[in-house]
């Protein structure tokens, strides 16, 4: 490998740091909603050059994540109640879609694949937020992936991460534990595996409406 070549795969490699450092800080409120975003601020706390910052904050833009304020400046996504209605209204609409087609092309392969997304979220759920987080994307997605339109998929999962940062302002309340999730996550599983698509559906909009109740509810968004 060439010094020129050596270079540009530690820039990218710094990029990727950085970005995926940043976009974590952002879904759980490290870096509030709405806050500016100061390059020379953010290399510092990354360790980073400014150019590897500048990059992964461009990347978030994409992600809808992260505002550009003027020429030159970002500021992490606000928060507010007309966006996660928004969100919502999005989720609900192209989740449904997504998963009756995932239902109508059942398989035994998928059906595999869904239990055991759900087993490994049950195993996590008491081992921090951060694994549990992770585990309860993958059953998600994973109620999702037999659709066979993957660009559908992609827009599930960037809404997804986008209503995360308010699943974290949702955990905050009091009120918020006090649903059983768990049971909400086994009946759509249930729904979904006995491939009765009408329940999956009312189920998981369900589990997302009860979680957009006490966001509009409980929380000054």
């Amino acid at each position: 490998m060439s010094m020129i070549d050596g270079t540009r795969v530690k820039e990218t490699s710094a990029t990727h740091g950085a970005y995926v450092t940043l976009r974590e800080m952002i879904l759980t409120g490290a870096l509030p909603a709405g806050e500016k975003l100061k390059i020379e601020q953010l290399r510092g706390l990354l360790n980073t050059g400014a150019s590897p910052v500048r990059e992964a904050l461009s990347l978030l833009t994409s992600d809808m994540l992260v505002e550009r304020i003027d020429q030159r400046g970002f500021r992490a996504a606000p928060a507010s109640k007309a966006n996660f209605e928004e969100i919502l209204a999005l989720r609900c609409t192209l989740e449904d879609l997504a998963l009756r087609q995932s239902i109508q092309n059942a398989s035994p392969a998928w059906e595999e694949k869904l239990v055991l997304a759900h087993h490994h979220m049950k195993k996590a759920s008491g081992q921090g937020t951060k694994l549990f987080e992770e585990a309860h994307k993958k059953f998600h997605m994973a109620l999702l992936a037999n659709s066979h339109s993957p660009i559908l998929e992609r827009l599930c999962a960037q809404l997804y991460d986008l209503n995360i940062r308010y699943r974290y302002l949702a955990a905050k309340s009091n009120t918020y534990q006090k649903r059983d999730v768990s049971a909400e996550h086994e009946e759509i599983l249930e729904a979904a595996i006995q491939r009765d698509q009408d329940r999956a559906s009312a189920r998981l909009l369900s589990h997302y409406r009860l979680t957009g109740e006490y966001l509009t509810r409980e929380l000054d968004i």
